[in-house]
């Protein structure tokens, strides 16, 4: 299983700021629960990768058509 894999799972994403002065993405699924924090410098980072990968998902529909 990978990345491009589709799974049949429901899942909640919340992120927001810690009062540690980290950034919070927290992951819920069922009973399972995910916090990860990050620097802020490491979320902006990760916010380009999700930017890079939302172009890049984009041409790939277009082509599709």
């Amino acid at each position: 299983m990978g990345i491009d894999t589709e799974r049949d799972i429901e899942a909640n994403l919340q992120i927001g700021p810690t009062d540690k002065g980290m950034v919070r993405l927290f992951i819920e699924a069922g009973a399972t629960e995910i916090p990860m924090d990050f620097e802020p410098d490491e979320a902006r980072e990760i916010a380009e990768e999700i930017m890079a990968a939302a172009k890049t998902a984009e041409g790939l529909g277009r082509k599709r058509r």
